[in-house]
């Protein structure tokens, strides 16, 4: 059991219990609690796969595109940022109603949705067809940056939507004995992968990520058509997915749940906040032992250091609104201060609720190695009503 950083106990609890079903499990320095898995967490299994480890936002990932235009090109910020609030559809149970929208897009077709019961499954692509391209709530985003040669990015981070969501409730429950559909107990299910539940719950997950590859593209590249620009450079991961993965010289089924994949060489986008750096990282040349004990992770964020409700308070009908830790001046106060043009976000996202990126990659050791800087110059994520 490899862990980077600094973890409250529960946290270290939850992956104890984790490695007591898993061959290997690792820890990435962003960690904190989550679903079944810590959030961070990284756990390998022999020829089974966690539902509850993949988590119900299948493919949640980062993508980022290097554009040819700099600080210098001109471009006004505050309207860019105006318009791409109005032009994506950020929050819950979004649709994109862009007449661009890719809802003609091949993953459509795909064998993979004959794997959704039959009763559910055009009520469930066709809902997928109509979020393909929306960013969701919580702490996905679109961001504009501006790297160490002042050389200006687009990145986004979000997930396969409500498809992905369908897909885990529906094989959690599944794998209880229950229909598609019924709330499930809160339980890990591993799923082998040579039963058919489990070959079924793999093409829906990898159908998933095909999505979501799809949506994050369309988004990043639609935002630098909005700038004028062209795409130089793409760099792009999924950290919420399985992968069949050879480790120790045994072929095992990683799942990240949070982490992102930094074999040697390979390049990952990890963002901070909204009011902190990214960075463009790929994993150590050497394939260090550390290398290897994170199973090729790391991490793919700050990772929170305080809940949405400790950051933001509780909104409750019978007692109001009570105060959280984290004031609105506060957290303009620091956008400020970073020169950082917000649209939507909440004190849940608050820049305070966080780790410091270059805090947690330190804590990474020589795993990974830090291409690009990027500092943030256009926010904008759900409003908190949204979600």
């Amino acid at each position: 059991m490899k862990v980077f950083g600094q973890h409250d106990d529960q946290t270290l609890a939850q992956l104890r219990d984790v490695a007591s079903r898993a061959a290997r499990v690792s820890l990435m320095a962003d960690g904190h609690l989550g679903y079944i898995m810590p959030i961070g967490g990284v756990a390998a299994y022999r020829n089974e796969v966690s539902v509850a480890g993949v988590g119900f936002d299948i493919a949640c990932g980062n993508a980022a595109i290097l554009t040819d235009l700099t600080l210098s090109s001109g471009l006004d910020l505050e309207g860019l940022a105006d318009e791409i609030w109005h032009t994506f559809s950020f929050g819950v149970g979004g649709e994109n109603g862009a007449p661009d929208a890719p809802t003609d897009h091949a993953l459509f077709g795909d064998p993979a949705w004959e794997h959704v019961p039959r009763e559910h499954r055009d009520q469930l692509r066709d809902r997928a067809r109509r979020q393909l391209g929306t960013i969701g709530s919580g702490n996905h985003y679109i961001d504009v940056f501006a790297d160490e040669q002042e050389r200006l990015w687009v990145g986004v981070h979000f997930g396969s939507r409500g498809f992905g969501h369908s897909v885990a409730s529906g094989f959690l429950a599944l794998a209880e004995g229950l229909s598609w559909g019924s709330r499930a107990p809160r339980t890990e299910a591993l799923l082998p992968l040579d039963s058919e539940l489990g070959w079924s719950y793999w093409q829906l997950m990898n159908l998933a990520g095909r999505y979501a590859y799809a949506g994050r593209e369309w988004v990043a590249r639609k935002v630098v058509r909005l700038m004028g620009g062209s795409e130089l450079d793409l760099v792009h991961n999924n950290h919420n997915f399985a992968w069949q993965e050879e480790h120790f010289g045994e072929e095992l089924v990683v799942v990240r749940k949070g982490a992102t994949p930094a074999f040697p060489g390979q390049r990952g986008f990890v963002g901070g906040s909204m009011g902190d750096d990214a960075v463009i990282l790929e994993g150590a040349a050497e394939g260090s032992i550390e290398q290897q004990e994170a199973l090729y992770s790391t991490v793919h964020g700050a990772g929170r250091v305080m809940s949405r409700t400790e950051a933001a308070g509780r909104r409750g009908r019978k007692r109001g609104r009570s105060s959280g830790r984290i004031s609105r001046e506060m957290m303009q106060g620091w956008l400020e201060r970073k020169g950082v043009i917000l649209r939507g976000g909440g004190l849940d996202e608050a820049p305070q609720a966080y780790r410091r990126l270059k805090d947690v990659i330190a804590a990474q050791g020589g795993t990974v190695n830090v291409l690009h800087t990027l500092r943030p110059l256009v926010v904008a994520m759900a409003e908190p009503d949204r979600w």
